[in-house]
């Protein structure tokens, strides 16, 4: 009996999607045992399962393990958030940075430490998550033509809404020292924590997140042949719509509150997702979550190693980043999303 094609996909898709577990797997042992000092493997597990309490074990335990769960939380979040915004505008340039998400949840953390006196994790969180929120539906509302979302015109107003709150950010920062002092290392983009609260307060917000989206995609796959047909189908274009925006704000705003401004995490892994597990979104959705992890605990070992200091890895994943958007926007990055 003959295979069908689409079997013989779906079965290529889920092997593809095993090796890219185990891959994160290898990567995330990698960020527990490498940095300033290599630490080995057995070492690194015995730490884990408390066998082992040493310099080394403290190490592993109180610095490395929540810097990859972080990597892991916030990876997932970032990828997931732009294949979900690239699936709402149907524009394969969109991210949570060029849209201005970002650039919205940066913009209310600047507000909260030099007004409101924030100073805790969850302030953070709970600012970050409302820009984000707010950043989303001003972008949505701006390019969207009655209740259809014009791909070019989102971008356009993306850019121009993260532009303008950049700005502002930079002004309010640069004259107020007390927020410049808080806020100039999270500015700058990094999974170097010291404690698992940052991982623990994020966690709740970026599983509930992830579930929504992965709830999404067979609605969003159905909006992706257009609104009519949707509706035709028992779709409702409102209601998905304002999930994902729901979603994008979860996850965007939780890991920018704990990680900081981490950018093109969001752009490339779709399209890689993409050609890896097709444009159907109960594929592409899972491979992104596993994919965006390792392109981030990748970059953030790259940035441990490749100096006597420490690249942050916002600065790695700009310099994979930036040619990767060049490669798109010339039209070699493949179709719609």
């Amino acid at each position: 009996m003959a295979i069908s094609p689409t079997s013989s996909r779906q079965r290529r898709a889920a092997l593809l999607l095993l090796a890219s577990l185990a891959l994160l797997a290898a990567v995330s042992a990698l960020s527990l045992a490498l940095g300033a000092k290599s630490i080995p493997l057995g070492l690194v597990w015995d730490s884990l399962l408390g066998r082992a309490h040493g310099p080394d074990s403290v190490i592993v335990l109180q610095g490395r393990l929540p810097r990859t769960l972080l990597g892991l939380l916030a990876g997932a979040a970032l990828g997931l958030s732009g294949a979900l915004i690239q699936a709402l505008t149907r524009n394969p340039l969109a991210d949570p940075g060029i849209l201005g998400v970002n650039a919205g949840a940066s913009f209310a953390m600047v507000l909260g430490v030099a007004f409101l006196a924030v100073d805790s994790q969850g302030g953070y969180m709970a600012c970050a998550a409302t820009g984000a929120f707010l950043a989303t539906l001003l972008v949505y509302a701006v390019g969207a033509r009655g209740r259809r979302a014009d791909p070019l015109r989102i971008v356009l107003a993306g850019v121009a809404v993260g532009a303008v709150l950049m700005g502002l950010s930079a002004a309010i920062t640069l004259l107020d020292p007390i927020a410049f002092n808080r806020l100039r290392y999270w500015n700058a983009g990094t999974l170097d924590v010291r404690d698992m609260a940052a991982v623990s307060l994020a966690a709740p917000a970026i599983l509930a997140g992830g579930a929504l989206a992965l709830l999404l995609a067979r609605p969003l796959n159905a909006m992706s042949l257009g609104s009519d047909l949707a509706v035709s189908l028992g779709g409702r274009p409102l209601l998905i719509q304002g999930g994902a925006v729901a979603a994008v704000t979860l996850l965007s705003g939780a890991s920018t509150a704990v990680a900081g401004p981490i950018g093109f995490v969001g752009l490339m892994i779709p399209h890689v997702a993409r050609r890896l597990g097709g444009a159907d979104l109960r594929w592409n959705l899972p491979f992104t979550a596993l994919l965006a992890p390792i392109l981030l605990l990748s970059s953030d070992i790259a940035g441990r190693l490749l100096t006597p200091g420490e690249l942050r890895v916002s600065i790695v994943t700009a310099f994979i980043g930036a040619p990767a958007l060049i490669w798109l926007a010339r039209g070699h990055g493949g179709g719609r999303a």
